[in-house]
């Protein structure tokens, strides 16, 4: 029989502990985080477990490969020391998605559908009972095709290298979409008066369009493709080689900024550009994270970039 691993289990937040936590814990050669995870939250009584973080005792940064061995983890390994944290309840990353991509689509239709009510306070009878106008009900489809098209992504194409993220995220990440792109783009787009309020398209809202259908369907194609890069249920990394991809680190985020450049032009609606400029601040982090990771994970095989979402800016 193969030696287990005996390593010493410590508590991450010493003030607000895991009571139960064992001190020990005796895992097989090849436990892997995830295995480790199940373990330690059944003698722990924890649900859960992945409500269970661990924790390299030296960085102190948390072990995110679910599927690697923790005797590959050279910090713990060498201290005989996990560290270990109750994350608090959790969420499947897909169910958060899944939920804040629902609240555009939903107030874009309460907005299109029930305008003579919602405006009736502060507009006349008259304004509010007009019509929407042929550049409204264009931007309605649009916002409701973007994010139907990330429902169905979030659902059958995206693969996700963690279970889950904290519950709280699902507070945090509705509040983005929920209140930026559905309430206040909605608001502003339908309501009368407003820059959108036109039965025309000119050259510009022809540009806007074909910005946006172009953007859709590259960013669908790189999802594509970086679904493709990893199997179903794993952990692993690839190297993006798809449309973008030479130009920038995550060529899904450029076509992203493309497509809401579009919906810009034709609605000239300062919510929209407040709601992407916001988007445009999380992208760059998450991108620059993606640069830094794949340079780690595949040193010269990777050819760097200089910019990470917009060539020549970011």
């Amino acid at each position: 029989m193969a030696p287990k691993i005996s390593l010493k289990l410590s508590n991450r937040v010493p003030r607000k502990p895991i009571r139960k936590l064992p001190a020990t814990v005796e895992l097989p050669r090849d436990a892997t985080v995830e295995e480790t995870k199940i373990l330690i939250a059944r003698q722990a009584g924890i649900s859960d477990y992945n409500r269970v973080g661990l924790y390299d005792p030296t960085t102190k940064k948390t072990l995110k490969n679910r599927l690697g061995l923790v005797r590959d983890e050279t910090n713990v390994m060498s201290a005989g020391e996990l560290v270990v944290k109750d994350l608090g309840l959790q969420f499947a990353w897909r169910t958060v998605f899944v939920i804040e991509y629902a609240g555009p689509l939903l107030f874009h239709a309460l907005f299109a559908y029930l305008r003579p009510y919602i405006y009736a306070p502060v507009y006349s009878k008259a304004a509010v009972e007009a019509p929407l106008t042929q550049v409204q009900w264009l931007l309605f489809a649009m916002f409701q095709l973007h994010f139907l098209k990330r429902e169905y992504e979030t659902v059958f194409v995206h693969r996700f290298s963690a279970n889950t993220m904290p519950a709280w995220n699902i507070f945090r990440n509705s509040a983005f979409y929920w209140l930026m792109s559905g309430l206040l783009c909605a608001l502003d787009i339908y309501r009368p008066g407003s820059l959108s309020e036109r039965n025309e398209l000119g050259p510009v809202d022809y540009l806007g369009l074909a910005l946006f259908v172009g953007g859709e369907a590259c960013n669908w194609i790189v999802h594509q493709h970086l679904a493709s890069l990893r199997k179903p249920g794993g952990t692993e990394k690839g190297i993006p080689n798809c449309i973008g991809s030479s130009l920038v680190t995550c060529p899904n985020y450029m076509f992203e900024v493309t497509a809401w450049v579009g919906v810009i032009l034709i609605s000239r609606s300062v919510t929209v550009v407040a709601f992407i400029c916001y988007g445009i601040y999380y992208m760059r982090l998450w991108s620059r994270g993606k640069e830094k990771a794949l340079r780690n994970e595949f040193g010269d095989r990777y050819k760097k970039k200089r910019y990470t979402m917009l060539p020549g800016l970011i």
